[in-house]
């Protein structure tokens, strides 16, 4: 639309003529007046056609130190309370996380869905225009503590405060589930450690036990060589001596021969038998030294010859091969080697794995219930909003109206 209506340029040295100017204006009051209705009426048209957007937000912020305290005592999984925060906040800015939700809550989205759009642009379009996550400023040191601001902006005719809400929780569900998980496989790889030890322990014990047997076996060896050897030994020994006894008796008889001596005898009465005389004497005799073997006599030794000859052996004369023989039926078997060999549990024999099999009994019996874990504290919910955040209509129409006359000049 134009318009022929100018003011004509005033010179620096001419004064306004505000009569002049409200004539012109006069003039053109239809002109004027037309273009602000009109205007009005389209400022009108835009605010009271157009769908109206509201916003909701959420804040979370760190979780009570007692609620993760089940999961800090258990010596596997440490959580503080702000590194929990984190991952949620993590898992809320995840566009995995949001996919998923966008998949599994369809019936909320429904606004968003397009013909011949897939599901994932559909998505798109929600993930990057609707959500934003908002994080305390660093360099601001009024906060008093951390916190998480999640903000939702959507138009009319879709359930935001449901979909924000949810969403906070199928996040923190998500995190908690992922918390759950690692807190089973570190479980699990801390009893497949505790199971390797275990097994190297038992392996060592069978190493030392196989070692045991083998040392016991072969001390048994030993020694059962070492007595025969000292059998065979002696026998040898005592063949000996009794060849040597016989050798004395026969040299003693062949003298006692000589000398007539067939009965045992003494030096002195062998001097006496030279004198005569038919009275009866007893003598005492006291002689410091040993009396030759032939002084037994011929019967004497003869008897004890011929008991030597007919001896079958000579083990009876030497206490010593008793002993051997005891010791050597000892050594038929060792009971240590029994033992060993007849343990059933030989866990129960393993050293040094107390402190595993506690630990392992421990993480075994470990319940922590992550459904009741509460990674973080949803300071504010989102609630309905009491008006929407575009289009501000009242604003709009004054917007308008005060550009009018600008306009139709």
């Amino acid at each position: 639309m134009s318009s022929s209506f100018r003011i004509p340029p005033v010179s620096p040295s001419e004064e306004i003529d505000l009569v002049a100017i409200f004539q012109a204006l006069w003039r053109q009051k239809i002109l004027i007046a037309s273009v602000t209705v009109l205007v009005g009426a389209l400022a009108a048209a835009y605010a009271f056609t157009t769908t109206p957007e509201y916003q909701v937000s959420s804040v979370l912020r760190p979780a009570a130190i007692n609620e993760l305290d089940a999961l800090n005592r258990s010596g596997v999984y440490g959580l503080p309370a702000g590194e929990a925060l984190n991952k949620v906040g993590a898992s809320l800015e995840s566009y995995d996380t949001r996919l998923s939700f966008f998949r599994s809550h369809q019936n909320l989205f429904k606004a968003f869905e397009r013909p011949g759009r897939t599901l994932e642009q559909s998505f798109e379009e929600f993930n990057r225009n609707s959500i934003s996550l908002i994080l305390p400023d660093p360099k601001k040191a009024d906060s008093l503590s951390a916190y998480i601001k999640l903000e939702m902006s959507y138009p009319k005719g879709i359930d935001g405060v449901a979909i924000l809400n949810e969403f906070i929780e199928f996040a923190i569900d998500t995190e908690r589930q992922q918390i759950g998980a690692d807190l089973n496989v570190i479980i699990r790889n801390r009893l497949n450690e505790i199971e390797g030890k275990l097994k190297a322990a038992r392996s060592g014990y069978e190493i030392d036990k196989e070692a045991k047997i083998a040392s016991l076996t072969e001390a048994d060896v030993l020694r059962r060589a070492q007595l025969q050897d000292e059998l065979r030994a002696l026998r040898v020994q005592l063949k000996t001596v009794r060849a040597d006894r016989l050798a004395l008796l026969n040299e003693a008889i062949g003298i006692a021969k000589s000398l007539g001596i067939k009965k045992p005898a003494t030096p002195s009465s062998l001097g006496d038998s030279d004198r005569s005389g038919g009275a009866s004497t007893i003598r005492t005799e006291i002689n410091n030294q040993q009396i030759p073997l032939y002084f037994m006599g011929v019967d004497a030794l003869e008897a004890e010859k011929n008991a030597l000859l007919q001896r079958k052996s000579d083990d009876f004369t030497e206490g010593r091969i008793a002993q051997i023989a005891k010791e050597l039926q000892l050594l038929q078997a060792n009971r240590q080697i029994e033992v060993l060999n007849r343990r059933e549990n030989e866990d129960l024999f393993l050293s040094n794995v107390e402190p595993l099999r506690a630990e392992e009994a421990r993480l075994r019996n470990l319940n922590i219930d992550m459904s009741r874990l509460k990674l973080v504290t949803i300071d504010k919910q989102a609630l309905e909003p009491l008006s929407p955040i575009k289009p501000k209509k009242a604003l709009i129409l004054l917007t308008r109206q005060s550009n009018t006359p600008n306009h139709a000049a």
